[in-house]
């Protein structure tokens, strides 16, 4: 039998795959894959509903339906002053993932070097080696997860295609500040090098912070392509609808990417993203809220255990210290033991890292996008378990 794509097939199956079953096969609450749970907002899912009952149910345009491709544009405009042209510059897609495909393969030829910065979400390797890529990688530290400016420069050079920046950033909860932002910009205008911007949890930062998309700051217009997540925004993960934001001349090669993955995505869940991006702004910024309430609600819960908490900026990740409570194994083990003994699923932090040996080996990252009664519940579980009440 020949053999198959070396790249790919030298993978295993993702680490959220892996611990969902394992959940499954325990019954344990799941905190850890990336999904919400009872968070659907209701006038969303009517939205999504009239549009399937409505049709049409052929394929729509490649590029996506102009109602949300305009919903996109005028988000943008709304939240970060982007004036955007809906027609050559918003691209839908089916699903986040898929649009990071899409630029890594649209822009990359084989050589060019991509910057990427752990620890960093699963997909991002995969794609950037399939496309010949050769990454080269920075890392953020705990617990406050600062940009190293120094190593960050010395990894860009004139082979530098592109840098892959994600803020808010999965798994570590960090949001990348204007300074920060500033340094990365400035390496790209020196290295003529594109920025593809994963910002999926845009909406989703807390304190008082606020999300700045790197195509805003001065010389970057031209450079980034952004892209958002209404899984991510609305809590409907399995609909699977991303955009792309970016000039006419960097979109035109990833639309061509995109029309030979997916083409497209279904229509009525592109009418109803476009009604969710279209409605009051406040409406979006209360997400914020309401996420910031659970992330705090699970973390002194955690905390009571005697587990250490890190900072979590944005997204809906927690990242707890597994030495807190005397597990004397590292967090694969940890993982697997609270899933197996408890009934509570988290995810090893080291699956975030291209050497997981080499990684942190004594956090876990746990999920509060779901139920208080769940989040309760999990608290209950592990404080059973370890002893603590």
């Amino acid at each position: 039998m020949k053999a198959t794509n070396p790249i790919l097939s030298s993978y295993g199956t993702t680490i959220f795959t892996v611990m969902s079953a394992l959940a499954a096969k325990h019954g344990a609450i799941n905190l850890g894959q990336g999904f919400p749970e009872g968070l659907e907002p209701p006038a969303v899912l009517r939205a999504a509903a009239r549009a399937a009952e409505a049709g049409p149910h052929q394929y729509p345009p490649m590029m996506g339906i102009p109602a949300l491709r305009q919903a996109v544009a005028t988000h943008d405009r709304t939240f970060y002053g982007l004036d955007l042209n809906p027609e050559t510059e918003v691209m839908v897609t089916s699903g986040a993932t898929e649009a990071l495909a899409d630029c890594l393969f649209g822009l990359i030829e084989p050589g060019d070097e991509v910057v990427l910065i752990e620890p960093l979400y699963d997909s991002y390797l995969p794609i950037v080696r399939r496309a010949g890529g050769v990454p080269r990688l920075v890392r953020v530290a705990p617990p406050d997860w600062t940009l190293p400016r120094a190593a960050l420069a010395e990894a860009f050079n004139d082979r530098t295609k592109l840098v892959l920046l994600n803020s808010p950033m999965n798994p570590s909860a960090k949001v990348f500040d204007e300074g920060e932002l500033a340094f990365v910009a400035d390496l790209c205008i020196r290295h003529d090098a594109y920025a593809v911007c994963d910002e999926v949890y845009e909406h989703l930062v807390f304190d008082g912070r606020h999300h700045v998309p790197l195509m805003t700051l001065p010389g970057m217009r031209d450079r980034c392509l952004r892209i958002g997540s209404a899984g991510k925004t609305f809590s409907v993960t399995s609909w699977k609808v991303g955009y792309i934001v970016a000039a006419p001349a960097l979109l035109a090669p990833v639309a061509k990417a995109h029309q030979f993955l997916t083409f497209t995505t279904p229509t009525c869940l592109q009418n109803a993203v476009a009604f969710g991006l279209g409605q009051d702004r406040a409406v979006l910024e209360h997400l914020a809220v309401d996420m910031a309430a659970r992330r705090d609600h699970l973390a002194s819960g955690l905390r009571g255990i005697g587990f250490p908490v890190l900072d979590s900026a944005g997204t809906y990740f927690l990242t707890a210290d597994i030495r807190g409570v005397g597990f004397e194994g590292d967090d694969e083990a940890f993982c697997r033991h609270i899933t197996e003994h408890a009934g509570v699923t988290a995810v090893p932090f080291s699956a975030f890292y291209q050497d997981p040996a080499a990684a942190p080996r004594h956090y876990a990252r746990f999920c509060f996008a779901k139920l208080d009664s769940a989040l309760d519940e999990a608290v209950t579980r592990l404080t059973r378990h370890f002893g603590q009440g």
